[in-house]
């Protein structure tokens, strides 16, 4: 009893920083009782100081200075969390160590500009843990984590919950259903096999920056600089996705830039060169890297949904692209900066490029948006990776993007694309498979389940080749038959496809003899495996029959 006393009393000595009343941080106190790599750490630290927004850097600013176990110097932003100008208020750190080992820290306030005081060194030790860490890049094919482990994403948009009023014409009281939420969403895509998906924050969905007018009774109106029923929701969400596995494309938009929301009021295209304006959207980056950016959920930032759309929202007098680009790339710069975990940083187009833009450094990958031409989905991936030197992704897809369109009346076809683009996207090199749009939709069919059928795939795949892919150029004998292949390892994966309304037949050719390998195939539609067959060193798969819309993968595993 008396040792389990001395060491909590350590325990407390050791976690919190004990300061003069009379200075502006009056105490700083690690929460957790233990600290461990890749999970969050958190501190609560009390400030006294008069400001009259806490959220502008520029005015009040509170970082986290961190020298890690190596020797990395980080730097990290906290966050205002409650509390009035002249008393205490509360302010957040939250922390994700990459490392193992002691990391040795102080918090450092800033007022107009100026280091005001900083705190008395202090040091906390991270043990290891069975985490993974955060997503970087590794090649065209794969992601990986801090631990080294290759990733692949899978999954589809889930760009909002439902909202209280939707404009579709057709499906108006599907997409306004309350189950389509988070909590229910989330759980469906990780039992479908997805680990991927997209989402966005603005008026309807995780408004952090309105105060009013969401068309979504989730959140609450509010006077707030930030709205905190957004912000609770977001919480929810970024836990949400850890405990399930889950990585989040957040799509951050450009916020408000609306006086009625308490923002310096812009147009839209002041917005990307107004010095005021960019200064507003740094401070709203340093919020939700200093509130979220510890979460190994976040798989990538993504600033705009379809950019493109942005610049010609005027038709008539659109945006010039040169202004675009350069915002991107002060706004990329500035985020890796202020993001101590680095991120992966990326935006989206529609379909129109803008030059410059895929050549940014600090875009991590490229992405753009594709309907009503599935068929173009590996050609692009394949070109734009080739061209730009950095991974691809199709950040939407679909066989129609027009909402006031009855999907009932060709919803096979809506059905075959959301399955097509998938395995497209697995024999393609994109480190993320192209994700479907109208995600209630396919959930209401129940077409997102197919999900599991690929995630089958990609998971045989990722182990055979431990993340790598290669090239490995099989023929078919019948040029309607549609045929990707690659090497994962010893194991070569051939997918052949079917799009003809009359049974197809086709052998395969293979580019060499392969000793010591057995064939297996694997129904796409059924999720079924036949028993292995061996090759007997064959160059040639002989008589695979297709039923019309038909597909298989074909497995030569090495014995």
């Amino acid at each position: 009893m008396k040792r389990s006393l001395i060491l909590t009393l350590a325990f407390v000595l050791l976690s919190v920083i004990a300061l003069n009343a009379e200075t502006p941080i009056t105490k700083a106190t690690l929460i957790n009782r233990s600290v461990k790599q890749f999970e969050k750490a958190e501190w609560n630290v009390s400030i006294k100081t008069i400001f009259t927004n806490a959220y502008l850097q520029e005015e009040v600013a509170l970082d986290m200075l961190l020298s890690s176990p190596s020797g990395k110097k980080l730097v990290l932003p906290c966050y205002y969390e409650a509390g009035e100008s002249g008393k205490t208020s509360q302010w957040k750190a939250r922390f994700l160590p990459q490392e193992k080992g002691k990391y040795s820290y102080k918090f450092q306030l800033s007022k107009d500009g100026k280091v005001i005081y900083a705190t008395k060194p202090a040091a906390f030790n991270a043990v290891a843990s069975k985490f993974k860490g955060i997503l970087n890049t590794k090649n065209d094919w794969t992601f990986q984590f801090d631990n080294g482990e290759a990733f692949r994403g899978i999954g589809e948009n889930i760009c909002w919950e439902s909202r209280d009023n939707d404009d579709s014409k057709y499906f108006k009281a599907l997409h306004e259903n309350p189950k389509y939420n988070y909590e229910y969403l989330l759980p469906a895509l990780a039992q479908h096999g997805g680990n991927y998906f997209r989402t966005w924050i603005c008026s309807w969905n995780l408004p952090l920056d309105w105060k009013s007018g969401f068309n979504n009774r989730r959140y609450t109106n509010s006077s707030a600089y930030f709205n905190p029923s957004a912000i609770s929701k977001m919480d929810r969400m970024v836990n949400l996705s850890d405990s399930l596995g889950l990585y989040i494309m957040l799509t951050m938009g450009p916020g408000s830039y609306d006086a009625k929301n308490g923002r310096y009021a812009t147009s839209t295209a002041a917005f990307f060169t107004d010095a005021k304006a960019k200064a507003q959207y740094k401070n709203r980056l340093r919020f939700i890297v200093a509130r979220w950016g510890y979460s190994s959920a976040i798989g990538a930032w993504e600033f705009f949904n379809e950019i493109d759309n942005v610049q010609f929202r005027d038709k008539n007098n659109p945006i010039p692209a040169e202004h675009i680009v350069q915002w991107h790339q002060e706004m990329a710069d500035y985020l890796k900066a202020i993001d101590p975990y680095h991120h992966l940083i990326t935006t989206s187009i529609s379909h129109r490029d803008l030059k410059g833009l895929n050549s940014i450094g600090a875009i991590d990958f490229n992405q753009k948006h594709i309907y009503k031409n599935n068929h173009a989905l590996p050609t692009t991936i394949v070109s734009y990776a080739s061209q730009f030197k950095k991974p691809y992704v199709i950040g939407e897809y679909g066989y129609e993007y027009d909402w006031s369109k009855n999907f009932d009346e060709f919803a096979p076809e809506m059905d075959s694309d959301f399955k097509r683009g998938l395995w497209y996207g697995l024999f393609s090199p994109t480190p993320i498979l192209p994700l479907s749009w109208w995600w209630e939709y396919f959930d209401n069919r129940g077409t997102d389940k197919y999900i599991v059928h690929v995630r089958t795939i990609q998971d045989l795949m990722m182990k055979a080749g431990k993340g790598s892919f290669e090239t490995f150029a099989v023929k078919s004998t019948n040029p309607d038959v549609e045929t990707f292949s690659v090497k994962c390892g010893n194991d070569i994966f051939v997918y052949l496809y079917n799009s003809k309304k009359e049974a197809a037949q086709t052998d395969i050719l293979l580019p060499v003899q392969l000793q010591g390998y057995e064939l297996v195939k694997y129904t796409c539609e059924t999720g079924a495996f036949d028993k292995p067959v061996n090759l007997n060193g064959s160059l040639k798969i002989s008589a695979a029959e297709l039923n019309p819309n038909a597909d298989v993968v074909y497995i030569l595993k090495k014995r």
